[in-house]
């Protein structure tokens, strides 16, 4: 059943301008409708509002998302909410990062504690990676290892 919705995901992400990585998410209803659709690219699809190439300032501390792309989640989320208001209440998003080939790719350990807060916060009750497989989190579980993705890692005793 989680397959279908990640393949869903997958043929939204063939259309994200990202220059970096081709991401697409969708919000699905807990009845199993897809009620939100996400790629990233930049904010309302304004090529004029892309940032990539543009130099910060490396004395001035980061505390920012790095990408000038609105992230997949970001979109489905919002376009669920525009759309369908509270059906986002117990629905399930499902990230796809896809390849140049639009093949299935990794989508890699939670990092991102913006796309975790705001899926907590719209009302979505699990997380769906694809990593060798399904893998699907509670979007509590899944804000916790967002936030610990940044902790300094623990050396091994030698």
């Amino acid at each position: 059943m989680h397959e279908h919705y990640f393949e869903e995901a997958g043929k939204t992400a063939s259309h994200a301008t990202c220059n970096r990585a081709h991401c697409g998410a969708v919000v699905v209803a807990s009845g199993g409708e897809v009620i939100g659709r996400g790629y990233n690219a930049p904010p309302q699809g304004d090529e004029s509002q892309r940032m990539c190439d543009v130099e910060l300032d490396k004395s001035i501390k980061q505390n920012n998302d790095k990408t000038c792309c609105v992230h997949a989640e970001w979109n489905a989320i919002i376009d669920a909410l525009k759309h369908h208001g509270t059906k986002t209440e117990g629905s399930t998003l499902y990230f796809m990062r896809v390849n140049d080939k639009n093949e299935f790719t990794e989508a890699g350990d939670p990092y991102c504690t913006v796309c975790s807060r705001l899926a907590m916060e719209s009302g979505i009750t699990t997380f769906g990676l694809w990593n060798e497989g399904p893998e699907m989190i509670e979007v509590g579980e899944y804000n916790k290892r967002s936030y610990n993705y940044f902790l300094p890692k623990q050396k091994s005793p030698a």
